[in-house]
């Protein structure tokens, strides 16, 4: 079995997983998702004043109270935040994929970040013959929840789960 590596991001964070094979299978269950890293963007976590000089936006006070309009470009700075979020996450799986080899990137993302993160990837596509995306936030998944859900979508391997010895023996003396 080749790895894999799950990664789920949300506009906050991004958790990196890696499907491991268990040493014995024939008496551990497995494969198991097992999480390795988990980042975090620090302008979604900042308050408007400490992003912004002003905490109102498109306005703009004038003479006698009255409020000019204007556009002060804050959705762009908001999109390169959360692609250099994004870029921040495709450094740190080209550097998992270093230490663990996969052949396979699952992505679960919400839309946007998920664009981003496919651009952001352009360059190190090439590592990993297999990417999988799928739009959706599951970071607030468990691993188990996570792998059973992905296995669901046909994304990874199913979980395969040993018998007991006690049920083994069992079932080889009625042989």
């Amino acid at each position: 079995m080749h790895r894999f590596i799950v990664a789920v991001i949300d506009g906050t964070k991004a958790r990196l997983l890696t499907l491991e094979p268990v040493a014995a299978p024939e008496h551990e269950s497995g494969p198991n998702l097992v999480e390795q890293c988990e980042l975090f963007s620090a302008t979604k976590e900042m308050s408007g004043q400490d992003l912004w000089t002003t905490t109102k936006t498109g306005r703009n006070r004038g003479r006698g109270s009255q409020g000019h309009n204007y556009d002060d470009h804050r959705t762009n700075h908001l999109v390169e935040f959360e692609r250099r979020f994004a870029q921040t996450i495709v450094e740190q799986i080209n550097t998992l994929n270093q230490s663990l080899p996969a052949k396979t990137l699952v992505l679960a993302a919400e839309p946007q970040i998920l664009g981003l993160m496919r651009d952001c990837l352009n360059g190190s596509a090439k590592q990993f013959p297999h990417i999988h995306e799928l739009s959706k936030d599951l970071c607030h998944l468990k691993p188990k929840e996570l792998h059973e859900y992905l296995t669901q979508k046909g994304l990874l391997p199913a979980h395969q789960r040993v018998l007991s010895s006690r049920f083994t023996a069992a079932a080889n003396a009625h042989s």
